[in-house]
């Protein structure tokens, strides 16, 4: 059975390592997929223990809003900065057992989180989180592709939602563990982290049978999509701008959703706690429904869709009571977060040559956007107030209007799939 490989020239002259395009015909692997899934679910679990215990971490240093998002800014960068770098890498040679490197990375970063003495060593956790996340993305983004049976919108969205449902779960363990028996109980979720890398290292193994079979095939292949490198690049921009808008949004909430609830309906940290996981629940169901309903209606208008979609929510979100909060967030979980998963597989087929570097740089620069959102937001709470945070931020999905400009690269596959 032959495979075809993907690849895009480069004006450089630069030639990409071949990538397996999937095929529909080799089956969805769906043990694969579950796999990488829950070691994601592992994985942002994890990471996500951080946002959650952002309450504790204010009083137990006595930190500033500002320095809030100064520890996210510092994850967030690290990884964004790294993840394009290590998904160029891995284009050109493959590296199977990184994944469970990169899963120790975050181990390394959760024990130095739950002793650390000082502001100081609090960001050096946080660095070694993100670079665990720099390491993780792009390859297992690239696996899940592998994976995909020519489904890529459906392995990306479960590749993604187990990321999401471990997000979901921070704040849940860190109200029922780690509020009640303080910082050094973090330090048990190393165990979660050594399971991740004992399901990495099977993911690696099967990564590394199958670049064996497919990936060594030289098959030449023509641009899929049959769109000219400047409107490649145009529409790579545009998708980096629905990425800001999104993420800076996203930022407002995972970051300061419990400080909104707690100063304005005087809610318990528990209790917010318990509304930010319900959001990020949502997220994770949003999650699961973009990918697949892209491989059916189209990827740009999911986008358009979920973006650009949401912003009535987020304008009346502001002025919403207790209740209505709840239910905004449910909702404006779910419509956003569709759009993330289909931009990523957008991006994919747009430079089929470069999975890694691409799966890198909008993993990398949502993570980057998300913690420079961060930071200017919490500098932002800290002089106006974080209800201003809330008013201010609820404009954002409107410029997710831009996805009108994006080509479709639909009818071009297809056409390409067809001469094929």
């Amino acid at each position: 059975m032959q495979t075809r490989v993907e690849t895009l020239p480069l004006p450089t002259g630069d030639v990409p390592a071949p990538v397996p395009a999937p095929a529909a015909q080799e089956g969805t692997a769906y043990p694969v997929l579950g796999a990488i899934s829950f070691s994601h679910l592992l994985n942002d679990m994890i990471q996500s223990l951080i946002l959650a215990i952002y309450p504790l971490l204010k009083g137990d240093f006595h930190l500033s809003f500002a320095q809030v998002g100064l520890i996210t800014l510092t994850y967030q960068l690290t990884a964004s900065l790294l993840q394009p770098l290590v998904g160029m890498l891995t284009d050109r040679r493959r590296l199977p057992y990184s994944l469970p490197v990169g899963m120790g990375f975050t181990l390394a970063g959760l024990l130095l989180l739950a002793w650390a003495p000082n502001f100081a060593v609090l960001l050096a956790a946080a660095a070694l989180v993100g670079t665990g996340s720099s390491v993780f993305h792009p390859e297992s983004s690239r696996v899940a592709r592998m994976a995909s049976g020519g489904r890529p919108g459906l392995a990306q969205s479960v590749f993604v939602v187990g990321g999401n449902l471990g997000a979901s779960l921070g704040p849940l363990l860190a109200a029922w563990i780690i509020v009640p028996h303080g910082r050094g109980s973090v330090a048990w979720f190393s165990l979660a982290a050594l399971l991740g890398m004992v399901v990495l290292v099977q993911v690696g193994h099967w990564y590394a049978r199958h670049h064996a079979a497919h990936g060594a095939r030289r098959v030449r292949h023509a641009e899929a999509h049959g769109l000219p490198p400047r409107t490649v690049l145009a529409a790579l921009l545009i998708l980096g701008v629905l990425i800001f808008s999104k993420y800076f949004y996203i930022a407002s909430i995972s970051s300061y959703y419990t400080f909104y609830l707690m100063h304005g309906f005087g809610v318990s940290v528990q209790n917010a706690q318990v509304h930010l996981f319900v959001f990020l629940a949502a997220v994770a169901c949003g999650v699961l429904i973009g990918g697949p309903l892209g491989d059916k209606v189209g990827r740009k208008w999911v986008i358009l869709g979920s973006i650009l979609g949401v912003a009535p929510f987020t304008l009346l979100l502001p002025h919403a009571n207790l209740f209505w909060t709840g239910v905004l967030s449910v909702v404006i979980g779910l419509v956003l977060a569709s759009a993330f998963t289909t931009i990523i597989v957008y991006a994919q087929e747009l430079v089929p040559g470069r999975i890694g570097m691409i799966s890198g740089v909008f993993y990398g620069l949502a993570f980057g956007m998300g913690g420079l959102g961060a930071a200017l937001l919490g500098r932002l709470a800290d002089l106006d107030g974080i209800g201003h945070v809330y008013r201010l931020c609820a404009y954002l999905p409107l410029i997710g209007v831009v996805a009108l400009l994006l080509p479709d690269v639909e009818p071009g596959r297809k056409r390409a799939k067809a001469r094929g």
